[in-house]
């Protein structure tokens, strides 16, 4: 599923022409691996991609010098797309062998690579299916740690699992964006705990106008422009 996010005086998610457009585009790539025998659990791998976006953001090679710090610095210039396929077998195995890194969460894993451009994928990758993504929770996830960051889904919305995936790493991104250095590393040190939850729908209202980082997704998949799909209410920011 492919998305798009920014913050709030020129976000990388608003749906009118910025700035942020005349850049070049690049996308994060996230493969999530779907065993026909053993998928995942949803809000697991929504929670896995989520932490794999984190990762990516907080790795050494990301920043100041490091091998993917330019590319990283271009694609949070432009618009800040991601896009979720899915693998298994010897496709997931190819996806491994790209430089990445690979999240495991309970039962989902998550490899995100770093930020190609729109029209310049590798060819393991651009061959990978983005629909088919759709999971379920054989078990209604249990209440979120109200004391650990959580990503609030619009409980109004119907997405499907890669869909979430890309806008529960949004919500993950905006929250790192607004937090302190020592904010950041602490989270980092502690492995990114988050939730991700369906808001309450009576909540909802409320958490959209809260002052937490909020996604407003450009709408080129699935759902109106404009539309509002988390909010990212991580403790530091309350």
């Amino acid at each position: 599923m492919s998305h798009d996010v920014t913050p709030p005086t020129d976000s990388p998610f608003r749906s009118e022409p910025t700035a942020r457009d005349q850049a070049p585009q690049f996308v994060l790539p996230l493969v999530v691996r779907i065993e026909k025998t053993a998928p995942p659990a949803r809000t697991d791998a929504l929670e896995t991609a989520a932490r794999a976006v984190l990762v990516m953001l907080g790795d050494e090679r990301s920043v100041g010098d490091g091998e993917w710090a330019e590319v990283m610095r271009d694609w949070q210039d432009a618009r800040i797309r991601k896009v979720v396929r899915r693998a298994r077998g010897a496709e997931w195995r190819r996806a491994e062998g790209l430089p990445g890194i690979t999240v495991t969460g309970k039962s989902a894993e998550v490899r995100v690579f770093p930020p190609v451009p729109l029209d310049g994928w590798p060819k393991d990758l651009a061959r990978l299916q983005v629909s088919g993504t759709d999971l379920d929770d054989p078990e209604p996830p249990v209440p979120a740690d109200l004391t650990a960051p959580v990503l609030w889904l619009n409980p109004d919305l119907d997405m499907s699992a890669g869909k979430a995936m890309a806008q529960a790493g949004h919500g993950a991104q905006l929250a790192w964006w607004e937090l302190s250095d020592e904010e950041r590393a602490a989270w980092r040190d502690a492995g990114f705990p988050l939730a991700v939850r369906a808001a309450d729908p009576a909540r909802w209202g409320e958490l959209t106008t809260s002052g937490l980082p909020l996604v407003r997704d450009a709408g080129f998949t699935e759902i109106a422009p404009g539309s509002c799909t988390v909010v990212a209410d991580h403790p530091a920011l309350r």
